[in-house]
């Protein structure tokens, strides 16, 4: 239709959670509107020396595991929707800084645990689109 946006809206909300020596969870929210049928990850260091280029489709996942990461060291991310018809804007730069092999405190990994937890609450409304999803792709099949 005339007027239709071809590009999603950029994520919102990027934060990384789960913070360790090598790897880290970025988690994001998708504005309500477009179909969003994937996502696009650009995870850089600082200092330049890497960069690595995340892409999935076919997926309602809201959230990715960055692993290989390098301790003690800065990272820049930022999240894209793929859409039927592109890619959205990158989402604001999120920086973070990944733990030293030293820092597993367990008080840490206790706190975070209930992070995860008040997490799950706002992804309820996920699954049951995703359970749609599953049964529209069913549906072709037959």
């Amino acid at each position: 239709c005339p007027g239709h946006p071809d590009r999603p809206p950029s994520p919102v909300n990027v934060t990384v959670t789960q913070l360790k020596a090598n790897s880290a969870t970025v988690s994001w929210d998708v504005p309500e509107g477009d179909v969003v049928i994937g996502y696009a990850i650009l995870q850089q260091r600082q200092d330049g020396q890497m960069q690595r280029f995340i892409r999935e489709v076919n997926t309602t996942n809201r959230a990715c595991v960055l692993w290989d990461l390098a301790e003690d060291a800065d990272y820049i991310i930022q999240v894209q929707s793929i859409g039927l018809y592109g890619e959205s804007q990158a989402s604001k730069r999120v920086h973070f800084r990944t733990l030293k092999e030293t820092d597993r405190l367990p008080s840490n990994s206790s706190n975070q645990g209930d992070i995860t937890m008040e997490g799950l609450d706002k992804d309820r409304q996920l699954q049951t689109g995703e359970i749609i999803i599953i049964v529209a792709v069913l549906l072709m099949w037959a």
